[in-house]
């Protein structure tokens, strides 16, 4: 195999085995050459056995991220393109609707590290978090254009997991058209504003969608309180099942005129929702002392832990926000929590929970564990994957 080659250190291998798709530098006993950023490479063991094939990254601490652990793969553009077709073609049944919305491509998950693909309507949003599909970049916009007819390829490669491969931001338009301020998008029947180019992710929070179908379940005749509401998924499904009343309450001022917006468009009674500027945290506090009570508590924050040095004060964050939104459910009502910190375990979650719980004085149940709608799949050797937690608790 005339390709540069990683060596491992002995009895690092043991994670490759099971297929994990990374290798940490510290796992690495020396590498063949001058490896360029992104260049696929044959991962060896300490016995100098084949191990995989992978994207070399030398300024990350997720040195080698693996495409293949089959050593007659030929990693070239027509790799990639099965790799997206077998993805896409995962998601047909929701390819079926003009006006829709999903995750195309999953990252590892599908085989494709540091990728992740979202349709929102004519348009496709790409992330390209690792030098390995950067390096791949063009290959895979072209076979996008092929198999997602589509106005528009746009890029929001705009987080701080880029920094860490050692590479710029950027965004902009890769193919056809720039996408409008807002696209309109619908699902399960709502319809709902997207800006791609500003929006948190890559607009809008793909990962939720049966999280809120599942609330609106549980709404009709509800008093709803949706924090960190961005643009208001959990509030408007809400609304559009029959809810009483529904708060929403975010920190920015723009994403709170969105939910106006979306409102709009659904032909939902906005006499029924008020909406909040602020800090969740403090006006969580002033409705305890005003004793607001509420039928249904969403608490769906914002990552709190980017990493390993920072989940100590992250489990601070959860346990206090959560301890807050339990003293604002009514006897009989549900506490609808997540965490989409990967680096929170579900277990760990749940004893924040429970703590948070125990403290507001209140008996909780769980009745039902929350995760990333189906199109957020998980590898079974890659649980990091499965970032989004959640719990659907009722108050006794």
């Amino acid at each position: 195999m005339n390709i540069p080659s990683v060596t491992l250190k002995p009895g690092r291998e043991k994670s490759l085995r099971r297929r994990h798709p990374w290798i940490f530098s510290g796992a690495i006993a020396n590498v063949s050459g001058q490896i360029e950023p992104g260049e696929t490479v044959c991962v060896l063991s300490a016995g100098g056995d084949f191990l995989a094939l992978g994207s070399y990254s030398p300024f990350s601490q997720i040195r080698v991220r693996m495409w293949s652990f089959d050593a007659e793969t030929e990693i070239n553009a027509s790799f990639f393109h099965e790799r997206l077709r077998a993805a896409f073609e995962i998601r047909r049944s929701l390819l079926d609707d003009d006006t829709a919305c999903c995750r195309l491509v999953n990252a590892e998950s599908d085989g494709l590290p540091g990728l992740v693909v979202d349709r929102y309507a004519d348009f496709v949003v790409c992330q390209f978090t690792a030098v390995g599909v950067e390096h791949w970049k063009k290959d895979i916009i072209n076979s996008i254009k092929e198999l997602i007819p589509c106005k528009g390829i746009y890029e929001r490669s705009d987080g701080f997991d880029r920094e860490k491969e050692g590479m710029q931001p950027s965004t902009g338009v890769l193919y056809g058209v720039e996408p409008p301020d807002y696209i309109e998008i619908a699902e399960n029947g709502c319809k709902f504003l997207v800006d791609v180019r500003n929006g948190h992710k890559t607009g809008f929070y793909i990962d939720q969608r049966e999280n809120r179908a599942y609330l609106a379940g549980h709404a009709a005749g509800a008093d709803v309180l949706n924090c960190f509401a961005y643009t208001g998924g959990f509030g408007i499904y809400a609304l559009k099942a029959g809810a009483a009343n529904v708060l929403n309450i975010d920190a920015s001022a723009g994403v709170l005129d969105i939910i106006n917006r979306n409102a709009e468009i659904n032909s939902l009674p906005v006499s029924k929702m008020e909406n909040r500027q602020g800090d969740a945290f403090v006006i969580l506090r002033q409705m305890h002392k005003e004793g607001r009570l509420f039928d249904i508590v969403v608490l769906d924050p914002p990552k709190f832990a980017s990493s390993r040095d920072q989940l100590p004060s992250a489990c601070r964050g959860y346990k206090d926000v959560n301890l807050q939104g339990f003293k604002l459910v009514k006897t009989g009502g549900l506490l609808v929590t997540f965490s989409c910190s990967s680096l929170m375990d579900q277990d760990l979650f749940s004893k924040i929970i429970a703590d948070a719980a125990l403290d507001a004085g209140r008996e909780a149940q769980i009745i039902r564990r929350l995760g990333q709608s189906w199109d957020h799949p998980t590898l079974l050797s890659f649980p990091e994957g499965g970032y989004l937690k959640g719990l659907a608790c009722r108050i006794i």
